[in-house]
């Protein structure tokens, strides 16, 4: 194996993000033949049989655009993903492999990064996918909306030629996060030629969208499901296996559950069902769990607080509310212990950034009552004052915890108003009005923190009507500066320092809180083979799973 910089084997491995699959990363960082070709990584199974409808589900509602520009949460992330592609991707290894792009580079100095393309690939329309493409989508897509404050020292992205496009910064870049970005939830690709000149927010083709992905738009009937159909002509002339694909939704799990069992779903992701129900479904030996897919999106449920509302604006309020919160009652209980309690945003599953070296606020309900007392909030008739708690709904734990979370509440002389909301109203109550004092939401958090996770934290990520970025209205200068510097930091043993002083930072002032880091968890039927070949598997194209007869 060679070292691609001379880098020390931390560093090294830093890149790779998985020490055992450094091999792998190695390869891509810069040489030449530096992944196996995608019918030399399907060799390794039984060979794939062509065929078959699958139908997919995941464990929430539908969307409200099957493409969101920048976001939208889980469902249309999964709706665009299947036609919408990265120009990377991370496996369910943790190396980055290609997909739009063949090679990344980065200059000695960091500052510019040079992405080849690969040759003849085609939108959905039959129109040529060159670097023009690219050009658009970082600088109307990526920079303004999708990447936000990743792309912020960009100075100039430009073609060399049709296949090659160069990216220049005004500061260091560091090579993981850059790939990271390459790779990123959010950054999939657009046709300029349906685009240019329009609001991507708004375009009319985000409900019908055309990509270069394995399956093409078909029809999406309001209330169902979307169906897609194979493109014939994919750049990997083998895939997709299936004729057809579907992504149907069910109003509750019980329904996904019945599904599963009758055969009329063949795979859902993201907790589809409640967790009690898993053993259930698979001793039927018709159903199978995979608990891999979710590295580089590990789920969180969240309290997040209104920094714009009277009490729960103070840090001291928010401390003595957290020592209320028995996590280990909540997973017990509402996750069927299948999930960990949460320190910081940084989570176990991280392998580059995690530390447990950050303030924690253990269950202590009179520890949060003396606080309270502290702070100058006594008990009068009962009460010391009142809260409305939103209770984002498009989890069934979610309204279950927005009711312990009630309780929890009362149980310390705060009076609770607990909405229990479906998925628009949701949406508009905490990312677009801000009307709440507590919100019960969600997130998923990739390995690198920049800018997904740091967005929940810096004034930047204050976009309104953004959802799942930073709705509280949380501003520290200390904070912006140090998300700043862990942007730009290229050595790996800093940066890691700065991870953790974020993390620090975030447990102490505690604007959003992580309670659960949930496991996350696949059911199959037992003839879906290769559904779980990303470390993202919600947002993968699916163009590796196949029907077994």
């Amino acid at each position: 194996m060679r070292n691609p910089r001379g880098l020390s084997r931390r560093q090294f491995l830093y890149r790779s993000a998985s020490g055992a699959l450094a091999a792998t990363s190695a390869t891509f960082a810069g040489t030449a033949g530096w992944l196996a070709s995608p019918a030399q990584a399907i060799a390794a199974d039984a060979a794939p049989r062509r065929g078959g409808t699958l139908v997919a589900s995941w464990g929430g509602l539908e969307p409200q655009a099957l493409f969101v520009p920048g976001g939208g949460g889980s469902s249309p992330f999964m709706t665009s993903t299947k036609i919408l592609e990265r120009l990377l991707k991370i496996d369910e290894k943790l190396a980055f492999q290609p997909v739009l792009a063949t090679d990344v580079r980065a200059s000695s100095d960091f500052k510019t990064y040079t992405v080849t393309l690969r040759k003849n690939v085609q939108w959905h329309d039959g129109k040529p996918f060159t670097a023009d493409d690219v050009v658009y989508n970082v600088q109307e897509h990526w920079k303004p909306i999708a990447a936000g404050v990743a792309l912020k020292a960009l100075k100039r992205v430009s073609t060399t030629d049709a296949h090659t496009v160069k990216l220049e910064f005004s500061t260091p870049v560091p090579e993981f996060f850059f790939k990271s970005i390459l790779a990123g939830q959010y950054q999939v690709l657009v046709p300029k030629h349906l685009y240019a000149g329009k609001d991507i927010i708004t375009n009319p083709v985000n409900n019908a969208p055309i990509g270069t992905g394995p399956w093409k738009y078909g029809q999406w009937v309001r209330g169902s499901h979307v169906a897609y159909a194979r493109n014939e002509q994919y750049w990997n002339a083998a895939q997709p296996y299936p004729d057809k694909l579907i992504i149907r939704w069910w109003s509750d799990p019980a329904s996904r559950s019945a599904a599963l069992e009758t055969g009329e779903l063949g795979v859902a992701f993201s907790n589809p069902v409640p967790a009690r129900d898993i053993d259930r479904l698979v001793k039927t030996g018709k159903i199978a769990v995979e608990t891999k897919g979710y590295e580089n999106a590990a789920w969180t449920v969240t309290v997040e607080f209104n920094q714009r509302r009277e009490h729960v604006k103070r840090r001291e309020v928010r401390q003595a509310i957290l020592h209320a919160i028995d996590r280990k009652f909540i997973i017990d209980t509402i996750y069927f212990g299948r999930g960990k309690p949460a320190v910081s945003p940084i989570f176990r599953s991280n392998p580059l950034f995690f530390t447990d070296d950050v303030p924690k606020y253990p269950f202590d309900p009179a520890k949060a009552n003396a606080l309270l007392d502290a702070a100058g909030l006594p008990r009068k008739n009962g009460s010391r004052f009142s809260i409305n708690l939103v209770a984002a709904a498009w989890f069934e734990e979610n309204a279950k915890l927005g009711q312990y979370l009630k309780q929890a509440l009362q149980d310390i002389g705060i009076t609770v108003k607990l909405d229990s909301l479906d998925r628009a109203t949701s949406l508009k109550r905490i990312y677009s009005d801000y009307d709440y004092d507590i919100a019960v939401s969600n997130f998923t958090a990739p390995l690198e923190l920049v800018p997904v996770v740091t967005q929940f934290y810096t004034t930047d990520g204050i976009v309104k009507g953004a959802a799942f970025r930073n709705a509280t209205g949380y501003s520290n200068p200390a904070m912006d500066a140090l998300v700043d510097r862990l942007t730009v930091e290229t050595d790996n043993t800093k940066r890691q320092k700065l991870a953790h002083d974020f993390a620090r930072l975030a447990a102490t002032d505690v604007p959003l809180v992580p309670l659960v880091e949930m496991e996350s968890f696949t059911l199959s039927r037992t003839n879906v083979r290769r559904a779980t070949t990303s470390a993202n598997v919600q947002g993968d194209a699916l163009a590796d799973v196949w029907l077994a007869s």
